[in-house]
């Protein structure tokens, strides 16, 4: 969020914009926290508690809002997102109990005034206004207590490319049973169809460990995810174009590997860095292309969504 002084130079009638600083704003999971810090892990402070089992976190800088959502109980589906300024005064629910189940990590769309998020036992991808209201299922993968139980309907990770309309999102699968999938589907559902019968979802990605969270890199049409299954191909940071031919698409690389359950990611694609979580309790920090890899805290409980903004 861009300030300016409020004194005008003597040397000239124009404000001059103060400096934007980044930002770091972590859930701990086992704390049931959201943790702000610096990029380099210091000034670490706890800005919200009593958040039951918090997952996903996305900031809207220029409103000065943190909306994350809270997983709760999952047999209980009790899962509900909230918001609040960046110091988490003003905290209020926008999504209540009973119209998710289980949300996980979620994306801000502010161009289109969009909130999106995966619901894992839900089985589907939801969208909202940022004020909550107007919520729609955008896919549903399933329905009912035994399709509940297949964890290859489970959501998790979600992203979009506001660009080509499209919607990104992960399907994990069991631990470590190289099941998971990334599908790719268009933002809004054809026309007659519905978000349980849409005909355009395609899978991207399959026989993956246990993908996690979505980044895009809009600028270099370049989609990461984190995944928690385990090694080689696992406990790792992925990344793949987007566009190009079919088997261009096909095409991964690992970026980073050694994490402990890897599961958030936030890119700082002007900076070239790109910051990820593990449910050890590590923050690390590197290079877009992997590289640079620091582990700048640890042992900080157990870590899920992280996101980055300059405010």
């Amino acid at each position: 969020m861009t300030t300016r002084n409020q004194v005008k130079p003597k040397t000239s009638k124009l404000l001059r914009p103060s400096a934007r600083v980044g930002q770091l704003f972590v859930l701990d999971l086992s704390g049931n926290r959201v943790l702000a810090m610096n990029p380099d892990g210091s000034g670490k402070r706890v800005i919200l508690t009593d958040c039951p089992h918090p997952d996903g976190v996305v900031v809207d800088a220029e409103a000065g809002h943190i909306y994350w959502t809270n997983m709760g109980v999952p047999n209980l589906d009790d899962g509900y997102i909230e918001r609040s300024d960046l110091d988490g005064a003003n905290r209020k629910t926008i999504i209540p109990k009973g119209v998710t189940y289980t949300p996980k990590q979620i994306h801000l769309d502010k161009a289109n005034g969009k909130l999106y998020w995966s619901d894992r036992e839900g089985m589907r991808v939801m969208r909202s206004s940022l004020d909550g209201s107007q919520a729609e299922i955008l896919v549903q993968t399933g329905q009912g207590e035994v399709d509940r139980c297949d964890q290859t309907r489970w959501c998790v990770g979600i992203t979009i490319d506001p660009k080509r309309g499209h919607i990104y999102w992960t399907q994990k699968g069991p631990d470590n049973a190289e099941l998971g999938r990334i599908f790719r589907a268009s933002i809004e559902i054809p026309k007659g169809q519905t978000a349980a019968n849409r005909t355009d979802i395609k899978v991207i990605f399959d026989c993956l460990p246990e993908p996690i969270d979505l980044e895009l890199d809009l600028e270099n049409r370049i989609l990461y995810w984190t995944d928690r299954g385990d090694p080689p191909r696992g406990n790792t940071v992925n990344r793949a174009p987007i566009d190009g031919a079919p088997e261009d698409l096909r095409s991964s690389e690992i970026v980073l590997n050694h994490l402990m359950e890897g599961i958030g990611i936030a890119l700082d694609v002007p900076g070239n860095r790109m910051f990820v979580t593990d449910l050890a309790g590590s923050i690390y920090s590197a290079n877009l292309d992997g590289s640079d890899k620091r582990p700048f805290l640890q042992t900080q409980g157990n870590l899920t969504g992280v996101a980055y903004a300059e405010i």
